[in-house]
């Protein structure tokens, strides 16, 4: 198996598989691929886990089925593209090297990883859509591929040493970190900071990656550029009102 990452802004992950060679990814993540490469969409991960092992993974934010890739009769190329601007973060995963990543996270995988919840907590109405707070746990054996929307900086916090992150910067880190949504202190600042109410807590030792666009902020960046539903509503009942009338007029 050969892979690549092209591209800058918005990178793919490209895969050169030989016969019988195969990557996973949840549901509606491949971009393209040639004739050789047989899709295969069932529940059950390649590291095992059963039906039990697919609901931990809805649990944790993924998709309850799971697309495998696999080069049959001869060798094959099969691509999977980033959704926003970003990072395509390959990992190692293996005994004492598992990974807590944002539920928006996983691309794809080799086929022994196994995915869980990692983390959920809900922060009320309205953050992050009103479905609180996920990560997911990535373990098994094998390498996982991550992408992370913006620019990335990564971090080694020491033993200890703690970091204290608006919780949709938090990209994924090392599970040998220590995790825990925090409030901001001071009535004042809740009321008045405008950096939101809650932090995650991210203590050492481990590796942590942070990203600059969660896709929360982004959203929150383009809703006032949206069409409103009230309008739309008012604007197609006002066509058609309009229109009758004028059929009316022109008949008359």
């Amino acid at each position: 198996m050969q892979s690549r990452i092209v591209g800058t802004t918005m990178p793919v992950l490209e895969f050169t598989l030989d016969v019988n060679e195969s990557i996973i990814s949840e549901a509606g993540e491949l971009s393209w691929m040639t004739s050789s490469i047989q899709l295969t969409t069932h529940t059950q991960l390649g590291g095992g886990g059963g039906f039990l092992g697919a609901l931990k993974r809805v649990a944790g934010g993924g998709t309850l089925f799971m697309t495998e890739y696999r080069a049959v009769g001869t060798s094959g190329e099969l691509a999977f593209a980033t959704k926003l601007p970003g990072h395509i973060v390959p990992v190692d995963v293996g005994a004492g090297h598992e990974y807590m990543i944002q539920r928006h996270g996983f691309l794809c995988a080799t086929p022994k990883i196994q995915i869980g919840v990692g983390f959920q907590q809900s922060l009320g109405a309205g953050i992050f859509g009103g479905e609180g707070f996920l990560l997911q746990h990535l373990s098994g054996e094998g390498t996982a591929w991550l992408e992370l929307s913006g620019e990335l900086l990564t971090k080694d916090l020491q033993p200890g040493e703690t970091l204290r992150v608006h919780p949709g910067h938090v990209g994924a880190f090392q599970a040998s970190v220590s995790f825990q949504i925090t409030t901001v202190p001071g009535i004042k600042n809740k009321i008045f900071g405008g950096d939101g109410i809650f932090l995650a807590a991210l203590t050492g030792p481990g590796k942590v990656w942070l990203q600059t666009l969660p896709i929360a902020k982004l959203a929150h960046a383009l809703a006032e550029y949206m069409p409103r539903a009230e309008r739309v509503e008012s604007g197609a009942a006002g066509g058609v009102v309009g229109g009758i009338v004028g059929s009316i007029l022109r008949g008359q």
